[in-house]
């Protein structure tokens, strides 16, 4: 058998090889007649299974948000290089990934795999400390949709030159290697960030600058798009796709970080609330910082603004007041905008400006937590309050974590990039970057509406240029 024919059948003999393992894992019920109550909320319930849904729907947001603004001969190939992620992470977090990352602590370091392994014992497993009102397999499939969206977002960085293969290779390294342990430095009760006392609530750190070191690794190892070399400035495929992803993404956005909360409770109102204040403030500093600029007001403005207010609102969501969330977003646009403005005069070529937005976007918001952060509002016994109301060492812890995530998902990510680029190469060919991916990677084409023309006096359909 050739070395290439090979490739083409190991994922799938590695697909049946999982199945047929998990078989055999003897299936078990969240209640067990004759244990003790769990005291289980059906309210509570009900909440996480609806966020458990909301957050799913971000990733189609997300292929939306990012299809839309990419070449028209990339759209397919961008779109589902982001949705691709729920099959193999949803695969993954099953087999290993949920033990890695909230499975009994090594050292607060990293899960132990074997804790519950192809999901053994997570049924009737006790629940979650922090979400005592629920059964552990909602916890653990409310927190599978935050280990799928992230590797989709670094997609925006690599786009238009990445083949489909190497970054679904990507996805599982990442997964295994960078998201699961910084999980588990954050969340997990024994994880050392979380001991140090580094708090992020719905994922700033875990999601938003893991994801954004990943994307400036990726676009460091990949190198310049010929468009970007020869400075050609390619429209984007479908704004409207923008403008509803970034609906979907706000939408979802609400069970991210009220779901966060674990429960129907105040503090879940409280992140649903400064949620969609920090991504209107956003929306509209992005917006209006461009106009500063000498630039119209744009739906692209909006939309990146609203996203980046998003992340930057994160991981402080259910620690800040709802006033305070305006700062946040707006401070989270301006650092943003200006940093997109550097980078398109520099020669690093992170397509739809991942690190940017989402890198520093959740850095922004993981050092305001440590700025805003108010007993009042998060509630927590002997919980601090962050420096804007007395507490300065608060602030430098967040600093001190933030450095830590940010050193660590750059170097492990760069290194991925490096290794999967030397056991196959990510970079398509000229011809296939020329082509487009989507016909060269996928064999599938996307049309932006058709145009009906004469070619030696008959009509035919041809691809409408926009």
């Amino acid at each position: 058998m050739s070395k290439r024919k090979a490739k083409q059948i190991l994922p799938f003999v590695l697909l049946v090889a999982v199945a047929i393992i998990a078989m055999f894992v003897k299936p078990a019920a969240d209640y067990v007649p004759g244990a003790a109550d769990p005291q289980y909320s059906s309210s509570d319930i009900a909440w996480v299974l609806v966020s458990t849904a909301l957050v799913f729907l971000m990733t189609p947001g997300l292929a939306f948000f990012y299809g839309g603004m990419v070449n028209r001969k990339n759209v397919i190939s961008t779109m589902i290089k982001s949705v691709v992620a729920a099959g193999v992470v949803g695969v993954l977090w099953v087999v290993c990934g949920f033990s890695l990352a909230f499975g009994e602590s090594v050292n607060g370091v990293i899960g132990n795999p074997t804790t519950y392994a192809f999901y053994d014992g997570v049924k009737s497993g006790a629940a979650w400390p922090a979400a005592n009102t629920i059964p552990l397999s909602l916890f653990s499939l409310f927190q599978l949709m935050f280990a799928i969206i992230t590797p989709g977002l670094v997609v925006g960085a690599v786009a238009e030159r990445i083949r489909f293969t190497s970054y679904v290779l990507f996805i599982v390294l990442f997964s295994l290697l960078v998201y699961a342990p910084v999980a588990h430095w954050s969340w997990h009760p024994e994880g050392f960030l979380a001991k140090m006392g580094a708090w992020d609530f719905a994922g700033g750190t875990v999601v938003h600058i893991t994801a954004g070191c990943a994307a400036l690794a990726g676009a460091m190892v990949l190198k310049r798009r010929k468009s970007h070399l020869e400075k050609r400035e390619i429209p984007p495929a479908n704004v409207p796709y923008v403008l509803i992803g970034t609906g979907l993404l706000w939408f979802g956005w609400f069970g991210f970080n009220a779901g966060s909360a674990v429960g129907a409770t105040p503090l879940a109102v409280n992140a649903f609330g400064t949620t969609t204040t920090a991504a209107s403030a956003a929306g509209l500093a992005w917006m209006f910082f461009d106009v500063i600029k000498g630039k119209k007001p744009s739906v692209l403005g909006f939309c990146i603004g609203a996203v980046v207010g998003l992340v930057a609102i994160t991981p402080a969501a259910g620690y800040v007041g709802i006033p305070q969330s305006i700062i946040i977003g707006l401070v989270g646009a301006i650092v943003s905008n200006i940093a997109v403005s550097i980078k398109q005069k520099s020669t690093l070529d992170d397509t739809l400006d991942v690190f940017p937005c989402h890198g520093l976007g959740g850095m922004v918001g993981m050092l305001l937590t440590g700025v805003f952060a108010s007993t009042a509002v998060h509630g927590i016994k002997d919980g601090p309050n962050g420096l804007f109301y007395g507490n300065p060492q608060f602030f430098f812890t967040q600093l001190k974590a933030m450095a830590i995530v940010v050193a660590y998902s750059f170097s492990v990510s760069y290194g991925i990039f490096k290794f999967i680029n030397f056991v196959i190469p990510m970079r398509v060919s000229e011809s296939e970057e020329e082509e487009g991916l989507d016909a060269s990677q996928h064999d599938e084409k996307y049309l932006q509406g058709t145009l009906l023309v004469h070619q030696n006096g008959v009509i035919v359909e041809k691809a409408a240029e926009h």
